[in-house]
């Protein structure tokens, strides 16, 4: 018989597997039926709409009045030269929202991504070819970079340009794979429990996690209109915790393999989680009733063995997110068993 519960299951586990900088898998698990789909998809869509990137949206060529002209010297026409420009992926290194990047190449030369970096912006795309000038070559050039979500159209930028300025068609969105996989897995006996796998390819521009990370503070920035209206009492911004970390203090403190004498002293105290090891002090695990010097001792060494020293002080947000997660998982557990 399905077991009749208040609210739905909240997943617990989160797995980040960095496959290399610009591509990783990141997993969330159990989700009851249907869950895993209703987060991933408008997630996926966030990922290639509203990821921060980096684009050129202008340029300025000594001597060129519009993209149909050349330029002397120069292998590519203005037209071609546009195109290798586009793909080119630049990444501005200060704060700024936009920079105003000038050259000059004279003479033979292949020009590669490499040849843009300065002081101003990384190219992540080093080895993109740009053009070939000849020994009598001389070019002159000036590119707007700027920062934004999307795709804008170059309709868009060209109101406000400088004479002579050729507005580009700006592809910011750096991500440039997202898809999501739904697996079956079993959970105390019910195999209709779901994981969620995404892939996420970026140009490098941002790491994968970055993006992961953008989409859902923006989910949760779309969402909080609901806080003023309803006053519900949802936090816009996801907290500054290392996810990893969190997990690891979440798992149950049979995973410790103590004694069955300090075991049975923990579970009668009613502490189920390392992490709610971690956030008590030496005294407070001395005032537990039945707990020995010598269990005592041995929980100190086993929680240094992982890496969590009895008081030692944890960061105010993973004290409050380690706190309130126990605490909802307890209550949950408990309406279970009802």
């Amino acid at each position: 018989m399905k077991k009749i519960t208040t609210s739905p299951y909240i997943p617990t586990e989160i797995e980040i597997e960095e496959i290399d900088e610009k591509t990783a898998k990141i997993s969330a698990y159990p989700f009851e039926s249907g869950f895993a789909i209703t987060l991933a998809h408008p997630l996926r869509r966030l990922l290639l709409s509203s990821t921060v990137g980096y684009a050129p949206t202008a340029l300025y060529i000594e001597g060129v009045s519009h993209e149909f002209d050349s330029v002397r010297g120069m292998f590519e026409d203005v037209a071609h030269f546009i195109i290798n420009l586009k793909n080119m992926r630049f990444k501005i290194k200060n704060d700024e929202n936009m920079v105003e990047l000038n050259y000059s190449f004279k003479g033979h030369k292949e020009i590669k991504g490499s040849d843009l970096e300065n002081d101003l912006v990384e190219v992540v795309t080093p080895d993109n070819y740009l053009a070939t000038l000849n020994e009598d070559g001389n070019l002159n050039f000036t590119i707007i970079v700027q920062k934004g979500i999307g795709y804008v159209p170059s309709e868009n930028i060209r109101e406000g340009l400088k004479e002579n300025f050729i507005a580009l068609d700006a592809f910011f969105t750096p991500v440039r794979k997202a898809v999501y996989d739904i697996e079956k897995i079993l959970i105390e006996d019910n195999p209709n429990y779901e994981k969620v796998v995404f892939v996420i390819e970026t140009d490098g521009q941002v790491t994968p996690v970055e993006a992961f990370k953008n989409a859902l503070v923006v989910m949760y920035d779309q969402m909080s209109i609901f806080n003023k209206v309803l006053n519900l009492n949802i936090q816009p911004k996801i907290e500054h915790v290392d996810t990893k970390e969190l997990n690891k203090l979440l798992r149950k403190i049979d995973e410790l393999e103590l004694s069955v004498r300090s075991f049975n002293c923990l579970e009668k105290a009613n502490i189920q989680y390392i992490g709610e090891l971690a956030l008590m002090s030496e005294q407070e695990l001395k005032n537990l009733k039945n707990l020995g010097k010598k269990s005592l001792e041995e929980i100190k060494e086993v929680m240094n063995k992982e890496g969590y020293p009895i008081d030692q002080e944890l960061s105010a947000d993973m004290v409050k997110a380690l706190s309130e997660k126990i605490q909802e998982l307890k209550s949950k557990s408990s309406e279970e068993k009802k």
